[in-house]
């Protein structure tokens, strides 16, 4: 009931949509509101969301730069497994939802909030990682989701409730928005209205962080990535902080054109959605990561981890970073980056990120055996000849039985 709730903790962004939500919730719930704003590097200016709350007069502003964490904690971490939905996406909505909700359940254990609030609507993926979230770290936690419950059905009609309540509109959202954005350090997703019809190719303006490949430089341009044990920690020598290092990687990802993705999706709570995304940095560091990979991991390894690939990635799509299965599979595959250290050259050109040579002090690589000259290490020839024999045993046993059932 909304009388037994006496403090909540609500994830706000400043905009339109979470400003009305503040509203709303002192309104409906005549409780005490404590907002938290999380820095995780969306480029915005983040003030304007303090005195925003602050005109609503609510006390507890929390503005938290969570830029190292969420890279440190959250995507590195993810990349270390190669991490793609459905094959193409690289996760930067999926992976921002885990850090942001579990601030929101830390102030409320520290405040003693009896619920948390977010402004995901009932149609999209994010109310489901947020809640579930909230589940795993304080079960006894209410979710307040605003959009799950008020009348406010359209545009306009939030519009003139920030009006009647006199809750400030930004001239440039009177008008319908062309498309929604979503953006942290790792991506820029931008879907809705003119982005709805995916047989309609995505309008030029619609790219927020990197540009048309079509314009990029004429001149391709070769970056060094430094790994240890599977993480980047310097770029052409440089050391840099997770939170620095990804941000240099979206400056010259964006610059060359790459990273965007036109992709039509299938979203956990069953609908498609197409999107276009932009992952300057994280296309770079995947084709890095996968290149200093292919000479240190291992056949079995590699092709094991390839396997588990697809359902780490839906279980963070579907929220559930923080569940028992997540664990046990980011055990494994941190373990198969003991060995994952060495340099990676990564050329970039007009939208493309190609890796150009790999080195590693623990190289599997041994141009010994592989050379087509005599290598100083024996190899038989002759083992051949046993080995495509034995498994080729099967395969005559299995032609002769067809031959047989077939007259």
């Amino acid at each position: 009931m909304a009388n037994d709730i006496k403090k909540i903790v609500l994830a706000y962004s400043g905009g339109l949509d979470t400003s009305i939500m503040l509203k709303w919730l002192q309104e409906h719930y005549q409780a005490e509101i404590v907002t938290f704003t999380a820095d995780l590097g969306q480029g915005e200016e983040l003030d304007p969301a303090r005195k925003k709350a602050e005109m609503f007069g609510i006390k507890d502003i929390r503005i938290v730069d969570l830029r190292e964490e969420f890279v440190r904690d959250f995507v590195f971490p993810m990349f270390r497994a190669n991490a793609l939905y459905e094959g193409q996406y690289l996760l930067g909505t999926s992976i921002a939802r885990p850090v942001i909700a579990r601030h929101l359940v830390e102030i409320a254990r520290e405040t003693g909030a009896d619920a948390i609030a977010h402004g995901a609507t009932g149609k999209g993926n994010d109310q489901v990682r947020f809640e579930l979230t909230a589940n795993a770290l304080m079960p006894g936690l209410k979710v307040i989701a605003p959009w799950r419950e008020w009348d406010l059905r359209s545009r306009t009609q939030l519009l003139t409730y920030a009006e009647q309540n006199q809750i400030p509109i930004a001239k440039d959202k009177r008008g319908e928005a062309p498309f929604s954005v979503d953006a942290n350090l790792l991506h820029t997703s931008s879907e809705g209205m003119v982005l709805e019809d995916p047989a309609v190719p995505f309008p030029d303006y619609v790219a927020q962080r990197t540009t048309d490949p079509e314009k990029a430089p004429d001149q391709a341009e070769i970056i060094t990535i430094s790994f240890e044990k599977g993480d980047p920690v310097a770029i052409d020598g440089e050391q840099l902080s997770p939170a620095a290092l990804l941000t240099k990687l979206n400056e010259l990802g964006g610059k060359h054109g790459v990273g965007r993705l036109d992709l039509v999706e299938n979203r956990f709570v069953g609908m498609k959605s197409r999107g276009l995304y932009e992952t300057p940095g994280g296309t770079i560091l995947l084709a890095a990561h996968r290149g200093i990979e292919s000479i240190t991991l291992d056949r079995g390894e590699a092709h094991l981890k390839d396997e588990l690939m697809p359902k780490y990635a839906e279980l963070i799509y579907n929220g559930f970073w923080y569940s028992p299965e997540r664990e046990m599979l980011q055990a494994l595959i941190d373990k198969s980056q003991t060995y994952v250290s060495g340099e990676v050259q990564v050329k970039l050109y007009k939208g493309s990120a190609n890796v150009i040579s790999r080195s590693s002090p623990h190289s599997l690589y041994n141009m010994d055996l592989v050379t087509f000259e005599e290598g100083a290490v024996a190899y038989d020839h002759h083992d051949a000849e046993g080995f495509i024999r034995l498994n080729g045993l099967r395969l005559k046993t299995w032609a002769a039985r067809n031959a047989k059932a077939q007259g």
